[in-house]
């Protein structure tokens, strides 16, 4: 089985220096908007990556505070 990638989006969240950890449910909370469309779930991930590089948006300082939808 091959894997399509469509968005470099972990080079993205390296860039803006976000922690491995705060990628991880940044990820799982999008999946949950997109859960069978890879591309629009990538896409999505890499945007929001890009908008806490340049500075336009951040992710909480505590990830307490953000619910992390369960499946």
């Amino acid at each position: 089985m091959i894997i399509v990638r469509y968005f470099d989006y972990e080079k993205v969240a390296h860039e803006a220096n976000i922690a491995a950890g705060d990628l991880d449910r940044l990820c799982r909370i999008i999946r949950r908007e997109f859960p069978t469309d890879e591309m629009m779930y990538e896409l999505h991930v890499s945007r929001a990556c890009m908008a806490v590089k340049q500075g336009r948006a951040a992710l909480p300082k505590s990830t307490e505070s953000v619910p992390v939808p369960t499946a």
